[in-house]
């Protein structure tokens, strides 16, 4: 990012500098750090340890689950150091390699949340192909193919910001760095950086809607013929969390976006959920939902508070 004044330096405010509760709000980002990286920590381990769980719709989740951590672990440490130490001064340099990664793990998310909805489609509407489709070696250059776009896509997006330029106050009143908040900040240099962005949300968050609708209308079209209950009642259950996760990703990124600039409050709010909340309830909403992730994580539990108990899950 150019810099046409003497400003060296991002002063990131996410509350106001008056603020006497402090250690409460470090303490409240802090359990909520901890309690996402625990238990999206646990699925990785269940899935990892439970070789019965090595299947490609839990493969998806537990790659989630990493992108949860990750995402949390980009914002939420900073922050904490932040509202501890009371510098809230950032370099350009940092707060370019904070939107990087903020733009990596959420570009992962949006294409990983798209492949979860085919899975599904696959699984109910071509049950008979699941194996070929899907199979270990086909998700495994699914997974590679998502992380390389993720940093493919962020590196073109990043670079964009380069070129724009930062003539205005250079206080961002936000938890991190992302190009809302940037481009608040700038005045000259940022139509390349529009542009960019407009196809990353055409490619990136549009069309996978799209696709995601138009899986789940097929899926839904085969749910509604079936005549046996307990396959209708499977067949909900395993999509229930995954349009939920989805619903909650996407109807919360929308209203965010869409918050006026001056309303400062309202987007704290939808950032602190955006980054923080969802990614600690994502993995809650899956266990809550699949019968074969709680009995494994029961099981890890067992093992943890009883090291003789051997790790043996019957998944069904």
């Amino acid at each position: 990012m150019k810099n046409e004044t003497s400003v060296e330096y991002f002063y990131i405010l996410p509350f106001s500098e008056d603020t006497w509760n402090k250690p409460l709000i470090s303490t409240f980002f802090f359990l909520i750090y901890l309690v996402g990286v625990l238990i999206n920590s646990s699925v990785i381990a269940v899935i990892y340890l439970e070789v019965q769980l090595h299947k490609p719709m839990y493969v998806f989740i537990c790659n989630l689950s990493i992108v949860d951590i990750f995402y949390t672990s980009v914002t939420v440490p900073k922050l904490l150091h932040r509202l501890l130490s009371g510098n809230h001064f950032v370099s350009f340099s940092q707060c370019y390699a904070q939107l990087y990664f903020l733009t990596v793990v959420g570009t992962a998310e949006e294409i990983l949340l798209f492949i979860m909805a085919y899975d599904r489609y696959v699984a109910i509407c071509l049950p008979l192909h699941y194996h070929r489709i899907l199979s270990q070696r086909n998700c495994t250059m699914i997974i590679i193919g998502i992380w390389a776009a993720a940093v493919l896509n962020s590196l073109m997006f990043a670079t964009s910001a380069l070129y724009m330029t930062s003539c205005h106050s250079n206080i961002i009143h936000q938890l991190f760095c992302d190009h809302k908040s940037l481009t608040r900040t700038t005045c000259t240099g940022t139509l390349m950086f529009f542009v960019i962005t407009g196809i990353e949300m055409l490619i990136l968050a549009f069309i996978p809607i799209i696709c995601t609708l138009t899986s789940y209308i097929n899926i839904f079209s085969v749910i509604f013929k079936m005549t046996s209950k307990y396959s209708r009642k499977k067949a909900f259950s395993t999509c229930s969390s995954h349009i939920a996760v989805v619903s909650i990703y996407y109807g919360t990124g929308v209203i965010g976006y869409l918050i006026p600039p001056y309303s400062n409050v309202l987007d704290l709010v939808f950032s602190i959920i955006y980054a923080s909340i969802i990614p600690m309830i994502n993995p809650i909403i899956y266990s809550l939902q699949n019968s074969n992730v709680q009995s494994a994580l029961l099981e890890l539990v067992k093992v943890l508070f009883n090291p003789f108990t051997t790790f043996d899950v019957s998944i069904q």
